[in-house]
């Protein structure tokens, strides 16, 4: 039987304030335990909880961003559950009544299609502290600095149906909260989060199957193989005619396997009910529309616009504007070298293929935005050739300094004096009789063997136009 995935994500975002959603304490990241942490966020007795509308107002400018529905009154509810991190025993979120309504994204795949998926809402939540086992032989520690920290929780449609297209969307999401400043996406921090809901279904059938929830998954590759994962035990229970048990499970990325939690829990259980400490929010028009007014130019838009101003190919624009650091970066280098088609390349190739070998981001990149838009100008004013440019980008990476002052130090300026050239292709036709012979006889793939023993004994420096012109005028004669 041919079984068709169906993926819903749930993806927990924490929101760029200062301080916490109803306290006033501090949300940075790092701090010794339980040294962030007020009164409120202990909740202990008498204390009231205090919103927070820089919360409101990065919620709202997401929900701008994926043009969704700004809901102009929503409800904060207290999801009751016990665990030890959550001091209060219930969790301040949104239910019925979220700020954010049904939006969209649209994901482009590796086969360049691009596939719209829905956003069913988007709402504030407060996230809870964090349980500590490695230290505590046989203990458990609790650090509550994370408790009270802004969250808004982005709930997809269940429209994905492969873990290509599931962490598409995610990166496709946390390009968006980082470009729109609402977030800072640092997943290793625990800035997003991601729960997976998954089923499966035979092919064609309409009934979505029974779903197993997978959570806090931290990283793309972790979402990717724990949806793989997921899937071949749904099916081999399935196909043995055995079935699914809705239950919360977790991903163990060391054995690579998810493992049952707990069974899993309905609205019902959670026993929700408006929070009355906490008054319902109402915005107006003017309120969002100032917002609008404000949103910087999205993913999207800077693809197009990289496509329409620079010339560059559909897929190399997305590469580009699939990361605002990387964007920045290409837009910087673009504006030294003059040369966007070119600049894109060493950006796209070289200089992603090395951050990737290195397992660095593009803000830790050894290589300046300065620096590459002076090599790539020195390959377009012809001082350097690209062979030679890839010597040289080397050494900058390696911290030996710009490109001028390598060229330099290590005499890679490129030849194009014509004269000498000449001498060059001169030698080498009068040392290979033979293959000269060859190619007058209509074997025209000899010409690259000319150019190699020609650039060779140029140590790599003549200029390979240059040198193509030159030897064919030679052959003819």
């Amino acid at each position: 039987m041919e079984w068709e995935t169906v993926i819903g994500l749930e993806i927990h975002a924490q929101l760029a304030t200062e301080s916490k959603i109803f306290s006033g304490s501090s949300t940075t990241f790092g701090a010794e335990a339980n040294t962030q942490a007020s009164l409120v966020d202990l909740a202990l007795p008498g204390v009231l909880p205090v919103f927070n509308e820089q919360a409101l107002k990065l919620a709202v400018i997401f929900g701008l961003g994926i043009g969704a529905k700004i809901h102009k009154k929503s409800v904060f509810d207290r999801k009751n559950y016990f665990y030890p991190d959550l001091p209060k025993g219930y969790q301040i979120s949104q239910l019925h009544h979220p700020i954010v309504g049904e939006g969209h994204v649209d994901i482009t795949l590796s086969d360049g299609t691009v596939k719209r998926v829905g956003v069913t809402r988007a709402h504030l939540e407060e996230d809870a502290g964090k349980s500590l086992h490695e230290d505590f032989h046989g203990s458990t520690g609790i650090d509550l600095n994370r408790a009270g920290t802004p969250l808004l929780e982005i709930v997809s449609e269940p429209d994905l149906r492969s873990a290509e297209e599931a962490v598409a969307y995610l990166k496709k999401i946390h390009t968006l909260i980082r470009y729109l400043g609402i977030s800072d996406g640092n997943m290793a921090e625990g800035s997003m989060r991601c729960d997976i809901n998954i089923s499966m279904r035979p092919m064609g059938q309409e009934t979505l199957g029974t779903r197993a929830e997978i959570k806090n998954v931290n990283s793309f590759r972790f979402v990717e193989k724990a949806i793989v994962h997921e899937m071949e035990r749904q099916i081999d229970i399935l196909e043995d005619g055995g079935s699914v048990v809705q239950e919360t499970r977790l991903y163990d990325s060391e054995l690579d396997e998810t493992r049952s939690m707990r069974s899993k829990e309905v609205a019902m259980d959670y026993r929700y009910f408006p929070e009355p400490d906490l008054l319902p929010i109402i915005i107006d028009d003017e309120y969002i529309e100032a917002l609008r007014a404000n949103l910087p130019e999205l993913p999207d838009q800077k693809k197009q616009r990289f496509t329409d101003q620079y010339n560059l190919s559909s897929s190399d624009a997305e590469q580009l504007a699939g990361s605002l650091e990387l964007g920045r970066y290409f837009e910087e280098v673009v504006q030294i070298s003059g040369a966007a088609k070119l600049s894109a390349n060493w950006i796209i190739v070289e200089l992603s293929g090395q951050l990737n070998k290195n397992e660095l981001d593009i803000g830790d990149s050894p290589v300046t935005a300065q620096q590459l838009g002076e090599l790539v100008l020195r390959i377009q004013d012809n001082t350097i050739s690209g062979k030679i440019a890839k010597i040289v980008f080397q050494e900058i990476w390696n911290g030996k300094g710009s490109a001028d002052q390598i060229i330099e130090s290590q005499g890679l300026k490129q030849v194009t004096d014509s004269g000498a050239i000449e001498t060059l292709v001169d030698e080498v036709i009068a040392a290979n009789p033979s293959q000269v012979e060859q190619y007058l006889a209509g074997k025209e793939k000899m010409l690259g063997f000319f150019v190699g023993q020609i650039m060779k004994a140029s140590k790599g420096k003549a200029n390979p136009g240059q040198v193509n012109e030159i030897l064919k005028g030679k052959l003819k004669q």
